[in-house]
């Protein structure tokens, strides 16, 4: 099935998206969450899952805190419901599930950006993917780190979590998946390693950690596990943090990273480029978003670009349609962009991609 969403936002929709955000930024509660006893909805345990105290925050923007035996430690999930959830209890809703970037965390408001707050007709789930868990179960469970099986988290629990509490619809056609920078890894990686779960898919800035075969994407990954400092953050905050945790070897997530006798496969097959096949079969509409980080190879997104066309043009040897932005040096791509591997990009991503995401839910 071919991508049903638009090519181009209209003036009156971006229009509308801008008042709407500025009506609801994160952390501010809708109209309805202002009524006398607004609160998040009541969830129920589950599926691996043991909430820890209650939920914080209004009823459309909160945060459940929750243990799993899967990831060490305790993990918060935003989630982002309508402005009339409440108001309309016969209705159900699709889910966009949205993957963090390195050194960020649910709990930072930030990550609720405007665009999607101001969704008007699809549930929006944040969940906790560690400073660099990578959306994927470690190869090496027995780290400084702890328990790391990220995509058993998020996908064999949290998915059924949130299906069993709140009124989705849970099939396929209205469950989509995104992320920005490691989180545009995690999304790939999830829609081609479960292609019957997400139709549409979306990477923003996520290149940088797309092709897994590229040294320098490698160096950024180790970086990260090693904590050894590096130019590496996905993080909505202005500023980030480039302390990932505890140090852990280099091999931890897929194994060594250096490519002697073929020892490194486990990186190559980890890389979504690789597998975008998968999602042609499986008629996922596919997003990719990028800057050229002022052709600067000191900066992130210069490398994002270049592995996101990568990915484009495999979409194009398929056959397969994909909605592809380059905005360059963000002239024009928002008031908060310079092409750089930045969350003001990254806002404007999504003011392009959640209206598209919603009329491609509403055609199906």
């Amino acid at each position: 099935m071919r991508s049903a969403l638009p090519t181009r936002l209209t003036r009156a929709t971006a229009a509308a998206l801008a008042l709407a955000a500025a009506l609801l930024l994160p952390g501010t509660p809708s109209a309805h969450a202002e009524g006398p006893g607004a609160r998040p909805p009541e969830m129920t345990d589950g599926f691996g899952l043991t909430q820890v105290g209650t939920a914080t925050g209004s009823a459309t923007n909160f945060v459940v805190t929750v243990t799993t035996p899967e990831v060490d430690g305790e993990h918060r999930i935003r989630i982002l419901l309508p402005a009339d959830y409440a108001d309309r209890p016969d209705k159900r809703y699709p889910v966009l599930y949205f993957l963090h970037g390195a050194s960020d965390d649910p709990g930072n408001p930030n990550v609720a950006y405007p665009a999607l707050t101001a969704a008007q007709s699809m549930i929006t789930v944040i969940p906790d993917g560690g400073r660099r868990g990578w959306y994927t179960n470690w190869l090496d469970q027995g780290t400084a780190a702890g328990a790391q099986n990220w995509e058993n988290f998020h996908i064999s629990q949290v998915i059924p979590f949130i299906d069993t509490n709140l009124r989705t619809v849970s099939a396929r056609r209205a469950r989509a998946v995104a992320g920005l920078s490691m989180g545009g890894f995690g999304a790939l990686h999830y829609a081609q390693r479960h292609p019957g779960l997400f139709s549409q898919v979306a990477s923003l800035s996520g290149a940088n950690e797309l092709s897994l075969r590229h040294a320098v994407m490698r160096a950024a990954v180790v970086a990260t596990l090693t904590n050894i400092g590096a130019p590496l953050c996905g993080s909505s905050n202005p500023t980030c943090s480039l302390d990932f945790g505890p140090a852990v070897s280099s091999d931890a997530v897929f194994g060594t990273p250096y490519p002697v006798f073929g020892a490194d496969w486990r990186w190559d097959e980890a890389d979504p480029v690789a597998h975008m096949d998968v999602l042609a079969r499986a008629g996922t509409g596919v997003t990719l978003y990028t800057g050229n980080g002022q052709g600067n190879p000191a900066e992130p997104e210069f490398w994002v670009r270049s592995a996101s066309q990568h990915a484009k043009e495999r979409l194009d040897q398929l056959g397969h349609p994909s909605h592809y932005v380059d905005y360059g040096d963000g002239s024009g791509w928002g008031d908060d962009c310079d092409g750089s591997h930045t969350s003001g990009c990254w806002a404007q991503d999504l003011v392009d991609f959640v209206p598209r995401l919603e009329a491609a839910f509403a055609s199906s």
